[in-house]
């Protein structure tokens, strides 16, 4: 079992008064939460995912994850803008809440870089996990706001507060404001100790699903830099994630972050206040919050493949029917068009339609019944409901 006082690391700062670093968190009634993760994580493994579904889910939880984390600080542009900034070139973001888009993108690819070169070059039996090092905080800071406007901000440096200006993180409707460590000299301390907690053995060998949200707390908790903790801590713990072999998960969770943020901001207060009643485990809430979070986006990414899988498998089916003949053009091009609205239709609705009606404009009703009915046989489609106004339904989740 974890119990608080394991690796408890004391730091008594020049200004800021003690600060203290711990595991905080009871490992047995954690465990059927990781052992569900486990279980989820082996599943999708073990599917094989065809290269088609692997690249659209790769720009899916990018463009998830990028949105999720940028809204949290307060990001500015919608889900749909996100992907048109990240499916244009790089050099033409000129607005800063474009540039904001690119900054994350960029930081991303930095800490997967770390994470591959953890990987082929120092990963063995006796080094199973990523060590984190202080320059990479410094480094994926420096590339997330790079170019952005704030007024005390410099990338890649930590604040230093005059005396008579204080940092202040939160608020009260989720839990209370935080007033982090203010000097320089306080935070320079903190963050090399941070490191060192992070590295030392009983950390360092937690699964990364219990290490991953202590970092991301504790990171959060001493607020080094005036600008972008928030999303700096959420691509460290992404990073020892994927380091680990976590795949497509670890940034999605960003959005499952921004869907529960009022519960992500009070979390953080809530581990601190428990903490300062000397609770026994102060840290629990935020690691199970975070484990349930993992949890679901590894039942969301299983749905999804599934459903991506199922939609293009159809897709196959529908093109071999039409080059062996079983369909005709119109049948294929009804199922195609289907494909494409996404939408359930009536008889009546689909007869309705411009194209359609051009496409049995020269032929008997007979013609277009039997055309649906060789869908149906095909098992291509099929009807729901009764009478003139059943609805004609694909027989797959559209994508």
């Amino acid at each position: 079992m974890v119990t608080p006082k394991d690796e408890l690391l004391r730091i008594e700062t020049h200004r800021s008064g003690i600060f203290k670093f711990q595991m905080g968190i009871n490992s047995l009634t954690l465990q059927p939460l990781l052992d569900r993760i486990e279980d989820a994580h082996r599943r999708l493994s073990s599917i094989p995912i065809l290269p088609d579904v692997a690249i659209k889910l790769e720009r899916e939880f990018l463009i998830d994850s990028i949105y999720g984390t940028n809204t949290i600080e307060n990001g500015g542009l919608t889900e749909e803008e996100t992907a048109a900034v990240l499916d244009a070139p790089p050099e033409t973001a000129k607005e800063e809440s474009a540039l904001r888009v690119v900054n994350i993108r960029t930081a991303y690819g930095i800490a997967e870089g770390y994470g591959e070169y953890w990987r082929t070059q120092t990963k063995s039996e006796s080094h199973p996990h990523l060590t984190l090092e202080e320059d990479q905080f410094i480094v994926l800071h420096e590339q997330i706001t790079q170019g952005l406007r704030h007024a005390n901000n410099i990338p890649g440096h930590y604040r230093d507060n005059p005396r008579e200006q204080r940092t202040q993180v939160g608020n009260v409707a989720h839990g209370g404001i935080h007033t982090p460590p203010k000097c320089l000299d306080d935070i320079q301390m903190l963050m090399s100790a941070f490191v060192g907690w992070a590295n030392a053995s009983p950390v360092y060998n937690l699964s990364p699903l219990l290490r991953a949200p202590l970092i991301h707390y504790y990171f959060e908790r001493i607020h080094p830099f005036w600008d972008g903790n928030g999303r700096v801590g959420r691509v460290i713990e992404a990073m020892i994630l994927k380091a680990a072999g976590y795949k497509y998960v670890p940034f999605a969770l960003s959005r499952y972050y921004l869907e529960h943020i009022d519960q992500y901001f009070s979390l953080f207060n809530q581990a601190r206040k428990a903490e300062e009643k000397d609770a026994e485990y102060p840290n629990q809430a935020f690691v199970a919050f975070f484990l349930e979070g993992t949890l679901t986006v590894f039942n969301q990414l299983h749905d999804r493949i599934n459903r991506m899988i199922g939609y293009l498998l159809y897709r196959s089916r529908l093109r071999d029917l039409y080059e062996q003949k079983a369909i005709n053009g119109r049948q294929y091009l009804i199922v195609n068009t289907l494909l494409q609205v996404g939408t359930l239709h009536s008889a009546p609705d689909l007869q309705s339609q411009l194209w359609y009606i051009s496409l049995y404009e020269k032929l008997t009703p007979k013609t277009r019944a039997r055309d649906m009915k060789g869908l149906v046989e095909q098992q291509l489609i099929h009807y729901m409901g009764d009478g003139e106004n059943k609805k004609i339904v694909l027989p797959i989740k559209l994508i």
